[in-house]
């Protein structure tokens, strides 16, 4: 045995093992959820985006400008959203001018090359770029010696032609009284006579030939043969020149009185060929390149005998004085042409004319304070009015203002001066503000105080307009205005 084995350790029992760890239960599964629940969820889903689509309908449908609808702010007898301000204007007869507009080009109406119609040397010019000539001012002066010496050399040979002639006649003349004696053949004096003939034709050529010197010598002298502005010199003093030259001299072009050409669809056509065939002038109004300012007014003295098939539009020339030189050859311009005048119309400022879904309408003001839409066909317009075809008379009030917001049977103030409208009272019933005299606003009752009358004003415009901005939280209301 061993001696150095400890007894105690033998003889002990050996250590128990550590128990595993106890692991936490699980939490039971849920039971599964019922179909029934789910279709129930789904449902409530659905009605949901309904009652969210509706909601958003509902709040469109009271900012559209729907003039069927009915309103859902108009005061009714218990009180309700204040009227609504505008501003009319009176349906009144006029006079609406019919126009035709259309694109235009400055054209001269002569536009000539000054050439030289002789050779020969370029002695003298006479004109300054950018001048106004009239016809027949001198331009240039070609060299005319060399048509000057053959004009002399045709001279001399006329003289001597007519020396000739002079002789034959007088050996005719002889001739024939020899003939009459038989003392000479009678071919001897028919010879005779040929001759005279000869000489007499000799003369006639003598007599051209001077007078194309002459021509040549007056074409050395080139003057303006239409009056208008000189542009740019195209050849300097000293220069050889010839009628083949491409660019000539000069070029002039007339600009008083100047035209323009424009072009106008087809469907234009019937009336104005029936005014000009009745002997009116149809005035035509020339404006610059942005349509804004007026350059000339003139009147149409043609149109073309033939349309464009390619654009469906015919061309027409107007002419105008243009002394001032406000048109300029090839300028574009705008041009306006005076057709006719509708006389007698039921006219109405633009803005009272109103467009829906049904068409052309406008907002009839009627004698309770309240609006109604009344169904319109508009005809011609100007700048500023509409002609009514149908569907107002005159005399009755349109809004002109203040229109987006009204509905059919709504409740409104009218305000068509905003001095007298200030002092107005504020009160749901109110009428008309009263017109302003002598070009003054009316005054308030309260004007003795300027500042508290101004304070009370612009409370009351705060109340009154419905575009203003909110009053601050908590703020304290405007007090009522005293009565009138």
């Amino acid at each position: 045995m061993n001696e150095n084995v400890d007894p105690t350790r033998v003889e002990s029992k050996p250590e128990a093992l550590p128990a595993p760890p106890v692991l936490p239960a699980l939490p039971a599964p849920k039971p599964p959820t019922p179909r029934k629940s789910r279709r129930l969820a789904k449902w409530l889903f659905v009605l949901a985006i309904a009652v969210a689509c509706l909601f958003a309908w509902q709040h469109f449908e009271d900012i559209a400008p729907t003039p069927d609808v009915a309103p859902k702010g108009a005061a009714g007898p218990g009180g309700g959203a204040p009227p609504q301000t505008i501003r009319d204007a009176e349906a009144v007869t006029g006079d609406i001018p019919l126009y035709v507009n259309a694109l235009g080009t400055v054209t001269s109406l002569a536009t000539v090359t000054v050439r030289t119609q002789i050779a020969g040397n370029l002695q003298q010019i006479g004109f300054e770029e950018g001048q106004i000539v009239k016809a027949g001012d001198f331009l240039a002066q070609i060299d005319s010696r060399p048509y000057q010496a053959t004009l002399a050399q045709a001279q001399g040979q006329l003289a001597k032609d007519t020396a000739l002639h002079a002789q034959a006649e007088a050996d005719l003349a002889r001739f024939q009284i020899l003939g009459k004696q038989d003392s000479i053949a009678t071919q001897q004096i028919d010879d005779q006579k040929f001759l005279v003939a000869q000489d007499k034709a000799a003369m006639a050529s003598d007599q051209a030939q001077i007078d194309a010197a002459n021509l040549n010598i007056t074409y050395c002298r080139i003057v303006a043969p239409v009056s208008g502005r000189v542009g740019l010199r195209q050849v300097d003093q000293g220069n050889y020149v010839q009628a083949s030259d491409a660019t000539g001299i000069v070029v002039i072009t007339q600009i008083q009185p100047i035209s323009v050409i424009f072009s106008t669809p087809e469907d234009n056509l019937p009336q104005i060929a029936a005014r000009m065939k009745s002997g009116a002038i149809l005035p035509v109004t020339a404006f610059d390149r942005a349509n804004v300012k007026q350059l000339a007014v003139g009147s149409v003295t043609t149109t073309d005998n033939q349309i464009d098939t390619t654009t469906g539009t015919f061309k027409l020339r107007a002419s105008f004085d243009n002394q001032d030189g406000a048109l300029f050859p090839n300028q574009f311009v705008n041009a306006r042409v005076l057709v006719d005048t509708l006389s007698g119309a039921v006219v109405v400022p633009n803005a009272a004319v109103q467009f829906g879904p049904a068409g052309n309408f406008a907002y009839v003001v009627k004698d309770d304070n309240t609006v109604t839409v009344r169904n319109i066909k508009i005809g011609p317009a100007d700048a500023t009015r509409t002609s009514i075809a149908s569907g107002l008379a005159v005399g009755e009030k349109v809004v002109i203002d203040g229109a987006d917001r009204l509905r059919e049977g709504a409740k409104v103030t009218v305000r068509n001066n905003p001095s007298a409208g200030a002092a107005a009272p504020a009160t749901p019933g109110a009428t008309r503000a009263a017109p302003a005299q002598n070009g003054q606003g009316a005054q308030p009752a309260d004007s003795a105080q300027p500042d508290q009358a101004g304070q009370r004003q612009h409370r009351r415009r705060q109340t009154q307009d419905p575009d203003a901005a909110p009053a601050a939280p908590g703020a304290a209301p405007a007090p009522s205005p005293p009565p009138q």
